[in-house]
């Protein structure tokens, strides 16, 4: 089933949750999460308009609230 369209608004948080390809358990182990948070830090540091508030990466999914500077497509590009 196809999702609907998605609206980005820029200057809101947002809470973004990713979940693992076919729900698999890629993130069970300490050094994969790690490489995840890594990642995180890498594209706040491309984008500088990116704000992360706060984060939590369990076994198969990742919760994200981010905001940004008010600046277009800060966010879908990261």
């Amino acid at each position: 089933m196809a999702l609907g369209k998605r609206h980005y608004i820029p200057g809101y948080v947002w809470h973004i949750t990713h979940r693992c390809y076919k729900r698999e358990f890629l993130l069970k182990f300490p050094r994969d999460r790690r490489r995840w948070i890594e990642w995180l830090y890498q594209a706040k540091k491309r984008y500088s308009g990116l704000s992360v508030l706060n984060y939590t990466v369990t076994s198969n999914h990742v919760h994200l609230l981010a905001s940004d500077n008010g600046g277009c497509n800060v966010i879908p590009d990261s």
